[in-house]
């Protein structure tokens, strides 16, 4: 029986068990949208920038493992999901992007709103393709779906013009029982033995685990092999979560804003046995540098990954559970009693608190650290913990207990600011059980603030915390450390009063600075069914420490803020970096 190429995308994303996709519609693109409304098994959910609607896809793809998909129109609703593909290929996140297209006789001519999207977006996906006939779009979606969660995940893009999305064709007979998932690669016997060698003769071994072992099975065999084998563990901000955060063998994030034991730990060790990490340069710091004394055993699911950055001794192309599983019969059960003293001996800097005579003037909470660790207090351990880009970001990723894996969701890679709300969203749409709070900051929260909008109309259980320090705050402390004290437009003049914002929207809001009570009125919002926004006002003057100075070395972090009559003596690799 015929149908319509349209007809036929929405009975494959049903096929693959898609049960909900974000976008905004557009000519180009209507005859999918009129195929979703007949259909009536797909939930869509308007989004009010493209950008946010990719992010929404995301939240999904990040929580469940399986793609997110968003569509948007041709020209300007393209490429306005540019960012949010860049981030997922960073960050290893399987997003199916489809567009509509011009019809086919108007390509080349420059017709309104027409962009070659796949020229736009093809270096940044792992596979990109405009389909040029009805008959040709089974090969083509069996390809992208397969693409985008083969190896290492990562999005991938189909354009599809108009007149492709209305044309007939006899399609395949399609399962409604999605095929088996894609083998992973496995490591062979003879890389498993030599790691295992290596983790048996080392005195001084660390595992290192990255977003690539927090998925899965993975993150209770690490957790297997570093109590048998006596690993102290780190984990890259996307690792985070992997181990919990209360494991005796946690030493928590390491690298630009890591904690001062995990990156004293990985200068120490003999050697590292990293597994799902790719080496970014904000977790290494000077790669020269990282892990000056260790032999290294290198796992990552893609091979181009391997000895891109560091050389490794035992480099492994293989899944994350894979390897572990492979490997955790072949290692020696050791306590390594005096290297876990050693570890527990090195100086963990406090994290730097608001000074008592500010604390007495300020308004509760006074500090981002405080308030992460309230709302802490108040959340389920299976709780899904989303951020943005700045200083929460890392304040949370510092101080957040983390309990359990793959509920950490956050823009690493790209460090793309408005990522949190959107995709807050999508992964509360995905778990609609589950207890989901975004942390944002006053600079990243009006970058996509235009999705309270879809927030409101999805009712989304979904609490935004805005902890507002009136600037760009990791821009702020980088200039005050490396560039004289000189803010250069990183300081915000004006106020916004985001708890009437929200209500301008429909969403709860309250600011923690105009109640008496400030402690019951973040209960309250907290635990309220559906949508909230807390607003706090925390310190602007407050640094994020540990801090790694750009193009330093993990072992030069600073703790505290340098005297400024000593000077840092960073200034000039800081601004050269």
């Amino acid at each position: 029986m015929q149908t319509t190429g349209a007809r036929y995308i929405v009975q494959f994303l049903e096929s693959r068990g898609v049960k909900t996709v974000a976008g905004i519609p557009g000519g180009s693109i209507l005859p999918l949208y009129d195929a979703l409304a007949q259909r009536g098994t797909i939930r869509h959910v308007l989004a009010r920038h493209e950008q946010g609607a990719a992010f929404m896809a995301q939240g999904m793809a990040r929580l469940t493992g399986r793609p997110g998909v968003c569509l948007a129109t041709s020209g300007p609703g393209a490429t306005n999901l540019v960012t949010a593909i860049a981030d997922a290929r960073r960050d290893g996140v399987p997003l199916v992007c489809i567009t509509g297209q011009v019809p086919l006789a108007q390509i080349g001519t420059e017709a309104f709103q027409e962009v070659d999207i796949v020229a736009v977006a093809g270096p940044l996906t792992k596979y990109s393709r405009m389909v040029r006939s009805a008959s040709e779009l089974p090969e083509a979606l069996e390809e992208a779906f397969e693409a985008a969660v083969t190896g290492r995940p990562g999005p991938v893009l189909l354009d599809v013009p108009k007149d492709v999305q209305t044309g007939r064709f006899t399609p395949p007979a399609l399962s409604l029982i999605p095929g088996e998932p894609p083998a992973r690669p496995a490591p062979s016997r003879w890389d498993v033995s030599r790691a295992a060698a290596l983790v048996n003769a080392a005195r001084r071994p660390v595992l290192l685990l990255g977003g690539g072992a927090s998925r899965g099975r993975a993150p209770e065999l690490a957790r297997r092999l570093a109590e048998k084998a006596g690993l102290p563990v780190t984990m890259t901000l996307t690792g985070l979560g992997a181990l919990p955060d209360a494991h005796p063998l946690c030493l928590g994030m390491h690298g630009m804003h890591g904690h001062a034991r995990a990156n004293r730990a990985l200068d120490a060790c003999d050697l590292l046995l990293a597994v799902g990490s790719r080496f970014d340069d904000r977790a290494t710091g000077r790669p020269e540098t990282f892990c000056p004394g260790a032999r290294i055993v290198h796992v990552n699911v893609d091979a181009a990954e391997l000895g891109r950055i560091k050389r490794a001794e035992v480099a492994v192309e293989s899944d994350a559970a894979h390897f572990l599983e492979a490997l955790l019969p072949l290692v020696e059960r050791r306590a390594r009693g005096g290297w876990l003293a050693e570890v527990e001996g090195l100086d963990d800097a406090p994290m730097p608190r608001l000074p008592e005579a500010r604390r007495e003037e300020a308004r509760p909470p006074h500090e981002a650290r405080e308030l992460v660790a309230r709302v802490a207090e108040r959340l389920r351990d299976d709780a899904v913990v989303v951020t943005d880009v700045g200083q929460h970001q890392m304040v949370v990723a510092q101080d957040f207990p983390f309990r359990n894996p793959g509920r950490f969701l956050t823009s690493g890679g790209l460090g793309v600011m408005g990522f949190g709300l959107p995709a807050a969203i999508g992964a509360a749409l995905a778990e609609p059980g589950a207890q989901v709070v975004c942390f944002s900051g006053d600079g990243s929260f009006k970058m996509n603030v235009q999705e309270l909008a879809t927030l409101a109309e999805t009712g989304a259980n979904v609490k935004v915390v805005v902890l507002d320090n009136r600037s760009l705050g990791l821009v702020s402390q980088q200039q005050r450390l490396f560039y004289g004290g000189r803010r250069t437009a990183s300081r915000f003049e004006g106020g916004t009063d985001f708890a009437a914002l929200a209500r301008a929207f429909g969403i709860a809001g309250v600011s923690l600075e105009a109640e008496e009570d400030w402690s019951r009125a973040l209960d309250e919002a907290l635990s309220r069914p559906g949508p909230a926004l807390v607003h706090a006002r925390v310190d602007a003057e407050a640094m994020v420490f540990p801090m790694v100075p750009p193009g330093a070395s993990n072992r030069e972090m600073l703790t505290e803020r340098p005297d400024p009559a000593e000077g840092d003596g960073r200034v000039d690799q800081a601004v050269s970096a």
